[in-house]
């Protein structure tokens, strides 16, 4: 019964929007930093971008974007997804349903070739798209083929990106989410731009899987080190 409520459409859209308010107050009692210091002045005029997270790490990206960017992220077709999509449309996100899977049986199913196909879309009209590397359900921070095959079939550079904050709480969870908490340090280490060759065969497709996950874990790390430091 709890379950069956719990998917209810304005029981889903309350804890949204609720969602949606509570990151609005994470992000006003926080103060944001950034390394490298001039992101912004060098990034400006530069999208699109594939702007590449780890799952459980990605809630505050919306505070995180320059304002004159369009940024569609891909949300799961879940009950869970169809939450973290109404907060993102409240905090300026475009939105691009589906997910990719760890069995190709699954992908159809999860609504990965439709997202993929509006994802390349998205990036031809010259809007960045932001999308996690690891796979539900794990395991966590291991990059999917996924991510290296949008940027290949898109020609977009895929970006590093790493927000944490020094007040969270960690879940026991596939993809060992973040809660980030108000009144926190909340900083963004952004990595080195990641070209995947158009061209790329498919046998070195995890070749740039590790790539991506190296670069990403480094980010993660920075982002984490730099909010424990300014706490001190």
């Amino acid at each position: 019964m709890l379950k069956k409520l719990g998917r209810h459409p304005l029981v889903v859209s309350a804890l949204g929007n609720l969602m949606a308010w509570y990151l609005r107050f994470v992000r006003r009692t926080s103060t944001f930093h950034v390394d490298p210091p001039d992101f912004y002045e060098l990034k400006r005029n530069k999208p699109p971008y594939i702007i590449c997270l780890w799952h459980g790490q990605h809630f505050l990206v919306p505070f995180a974007r320059p304002k004159h960017w369009v940024v569609k992220v891909m949300i799961s077709k879940s009950a869970d997804g169809e939450i973290n999509a109404i907060a993102a449309s409240k905090l300026g996100m475009g939105v691009i349903r589906g997910s990719g899977a760890q069995r190709p049986g699954q992908i159809a199913k999860r609504g990965g070739m439709r997202g993929f196909i509006e994802a390349i879309k998205c990036m031809r009209e010259g809007h960045s798209f932001s999308m996690t590397a690891d796979v539900p359900k794990g395991p966590a921070r291991k990059v999917g083929r996924g991510m290296v095959l949008v940027a290949k079939h898109s020609g977009t550079p895929i970006l590093p990106v790493a927000i944490a904050t020094s007040r969270h709480y960690d879940f026991n969870s596939w993809d060992k989410a973040s809660l980030n908490l108000p009144f926190s340090k909340m900083c963004m280490a952004v990595g080195d731009e990641i070209q995947i060759p158009s061209d790329l065969p498919d046998e070195q497709v995890p070749e740039y899987q590790r790539i991506i996950e190296d670069a990403m874990n480094a980010v993660t790390d920075k982002a984490y080190s730099m909010a424990k430091d300014r706490s001190n």
